[in-house]
């Protein structure tokens, strides 16, 4: 890998209470300014790859690093690392200014730094003249795009987006993953997309294939 490594996970194995083995011992690195797509069916175990990265879910052995630091036991709050999620999870009694604005009133960020970055993160989600529109006044795609710029105003090192398009007909689909390409190379963010559609998984630079909570292959794409 050309990129200096960000994320490292090291024979991470999940079982859950039932006995199912949802990883079975996975080993991935992720390079700085990747976006890498996992893709497989449901239940192949790339959404717990996703949890544990973020924190929510805590592995039966193996290690995830975030560069030289081991973070297994860091909570999710304190990893330099966001979460997209199928379902937006936006603050429906909040506005979208302050949705946005949410992680950075959270940091203690001053009110001018607030507004400036705001304006500009809905510029960058071509959400301008929706600031003080209800969240619930939005089509799903405004509402996924509001989710983007909440996750990416505080510049996470990470962003993992969980089947951000699993709602969304294709062109709305089709817009997010643009989006998410932008972030990626005009923000130097780096993204860790899970999918199990094969046409979203082709915007991403590389693409891990998850079969049986293991991984089947490991390839680069070049993105369309």
């Amino acid at each position: 890998m050309d990129n200096q490594t960000i994320l490292s996970i090291r024979d991470l194995r999940v079982v859950f209470e039932d006995g199912f083995t949802a990883l079975g011992g996975v080993s991935i690195d992720i390079g700085e300014n990747e976006f890498v797509t996992l893709l497989g069916p449901s239940g192949c175990g790339k959404t717990t790859v996703l949890r544990t990265i973020g924190g929510f879910v805590t592995p039966d052995s193996g290690d995830v690093f975030f560069g030289d630091e081991k973070i297994n036991n860091v909570p999710p709050h304190k990893r330099a690392v966001n979460t997209i999620f199928q379902k937006y999870a936006l603050f429906p009694h909040l506005n979208v200014y302050e949705n946005i604005a949410f992680g950075m009133r959270l940091k203690g960020k001053k009110e001018d730094e607030i507004q400036k970055t705001v304006t500009e993160m809905l510029h960058m989600v071509n959400l301008n003249g929706m600031a003080h529109r209800g969240v619930g006044q939005l089509s799903g795609g405004q509402q996924q795009r509001v989710a983007i710029a909440r996750a990416t105003v505080t510049h996470p090192k990470l962003l993992l987006a969980d089947e951000p398009t699993g709602s969304l007909d294709s062109h709305r689909s089709v817009e997010i993953m643009k989006l998410l390409q932008k972030l990626n190379d005009e923000e130097g963010i780096t993204v860790v997309l899970v999918t199990h559609e094969p046409d979203m998984a082709k915007y991403a630079k590389r693409i891990v294939h998850f079969v049986d909570g293991t991984v089947a292959s490991d390839q680069e794409n070049k993105p369309c």
